[in-house]
C-alpha cells in the first residue's frame, strides 16, 4: 500500500495510527461483536466511548469546570446560524471581526438572527493581516464577539487570543471558530465563551462538529430554534438528544487519545511551529513562489502561496501529484497553491513538499 503526503484543508489527513487501530475494529470493536457504526447511541458501548471522548478533549485542552462540550452536527456553516439562535438572547447586536472568507460567511448568515456590528476588518488588505484589537470596534452592547482565529482559504491565524478584558470590553463573550486549528496549539479556554469547529482538520471526519460553551450562555435559544440545535438541551442530554455522529466521536476519540500519546497540544504546537518554519523559511528564500500574508499573521495550519510565474500552475501540481504530494491547488475563490499541514502531517511530509519545491523551481526557473 502507498499512501501520499496529503495537503488537503479538509477532510484532511488523519494520523495513521488512528486509521489502522479503526480498520482492526471496525467489524469488531473491543469483543462486543459489533463495529462502532453499529451500536446503539444509548447502548453502554458507544457510551464508553462518548465518555471517554469528552474526558480525553477536556484533559487536552483544561476545559474549565463551567463549560460544556457538546458534540453535534452541520458543521461550522450551520453553527453559523446556531450560534446567534442560541446566544442573541434578549439582546439585539452581535459583533463580528472579519478577517478571511469564513468570517465573512459568518456575519453575513447571523444577518438573519440578529443585526450585526463588523467591530474590525482586514478587507482592505484584502485579508491579509488581523486587525490589533486595539483598533476593534465593539458595538454599546453586543450579545457576543465572533471570531474565526484561523482562516483556512487566506491563511491567516490570530497571532493573539482575543482576551477582551484587555480592552475593557471583558464581560462581552467571546465566540471562536477554532475549525482549522483547535488542538493545535495552547489555548486558554476561559477566554472564550463558545469554542467551535467542524471536526474534518484536525480532529476526524466531516460530520461531527464541536462546541465548548460556557454554562452560563446556555437557555438563551430563540423560541425558534431547533430543539436538536438549542445548546441547552444537547447539554441536558449529554449530546444524546437526537443520534450524535457516532462514527465521527469514535474516530475523534481516538485521534484525542494519539495527541496524548505524542505528549499533548503542547508536544504538538512544537512540531507545527517547526513545520511552518520550514516551508515559510524556503518560500520567502526561494524568489520564485510567494506568500503574501502579513508574517505576524501567517497561519500554521494553511500555508497558501503563489507561483511568481503562474503560467506554470498547471505543471506545479500535475508533477507534484506525481511525485505523491496532493491537494495542493489553492482555493477557487483566491487561486494559487496552498498547503495545509495539520497535525497529522509529519515534518518529513513538508520536507518531501520543499524538496519538490526547490527542484521544480530549479528546472523551470
Amino acid at each position: 500500500m502507498s499512501r501520499v503526503w496529503n495537503f488537503s484543508a479538509g477532510p484532511a489527513a488523519l494520523p495513521e495510527e488512528v486509521l489502522r487501530q479503526a480498520a482492526d475494529e471496525m467489524l469488531d470493536w473491543q469483543g462486543s461483536g459489533m463495529g462502532v457504526m453499529e451500536m446503539s447511541h444509548r447502548g453502554k458501548e458507544f457510551t464508553s466511548i462518548a465518555v471517554q471522548a469528552e474526558a480525553d478533549l477536556r484533559e487536552l485542552l483544561a476545559v474549565p469546570a463551567d463549560y460544556r462540550i457538546l458534540f453535534m452536527q452541520g458543521g461550522a456553516i450551520a453553527a453559523n446560524a446556531i450560534i446567534p439562535m442560541n446566544l442573541i438572547g434578549g439582546k439585539r447586536v452581535a459583533d463580528y471581526v472579519v478577517t478571511g472568507a469564513w468570517s465573512q460567511k459568518s456575519q453575513k448568515e447571523a444577518r438573519k438572527y440578529a443585526e450585526v456590528n463588523i467591530a474590525a476588518t482586514s478587507e482592505a488588505s484584502d485579508f491579509t493581516t488581523v486587525p490589533p484589537m486595539a483598533d476593534w470596534k465593539l458595538s454599546a452592547d453586543p450579545a457576543y464577539l465572533f471570531t474565526c482565529t484561523n482562516e483556512t482559504i487566506s491563511g491567516v491565524e490570530y497571532p493573539f487570543e482575543p482576551d477582551l478584558a484587555r480592552i475593557g470590553r471583558g464581560e462581552v463573550p467571546v465566540v471562536a471558530d477554532m475549525s482549522s486549528h483547535i488542538l493545535s496549539r495552547v489555548i486558554d479556554v476561559s477566554k472564550y465563551g463558545l469554542i467551535f469547529g467542524g471536526a474534518q482538520k484536525n480532529i476526524g471526519p466531516a460530520g461531527l462538529t464541536i462546541v465548548i460553551v460556557r454554562e452560563d450562555l446556555l437557555g438563551r435559544a430563540m423560541p425558534h430554534c431547533p430543539a436538536a440545535f438549542d445548546f441547552r438541551i444537547v447539554a441536558e442530554n449529554a449530546s444524546m438528544y437526537n443520534t450524535p455522529p457516532t462514527y465521527g466521536i469514535y474516530i475523534a476519540g481516538l485521534v484525542f487519545q494519539w495527541i496524548k500519546r505524542q505528549g499533548g497540544v503542547a508536544a504538538l504546537e512544537a512540531r507545527n511551529v517547526a513545520k511552518a518554519k520550514l516551508l515559510y523559511g524556503f518560500l520567502d528564500g526561494s524568489g520564485f513562489y510567494e506568500n503574501r500574508v502579513d508574517p505576524a499573521c501567517r497561519s500554521r495550519m494553511n500555508v497558501p502561496f503563489f507561483l511568481k510565474d503562474e503560467s506554470l500552475n498547471d505543471a506545479f501540481l500535475a508533477e507534484s501529484k506525481a511525485a505523491g504530494l496532493t491537494q495542493l491547488k489553492g482555493h477557487k475563490s483566491v487561486g494559487g497553491m496552498r498547503a495545509s499541514i495539520y497535525n497529522a502531517m509529519p515534518l518529513a511530509g513538508v520536507q518531501a513538499l520543499v524538496d519538490f519545491m526547490r527542484d521544480f523551481a530549479a528546472r523551470k526557473a
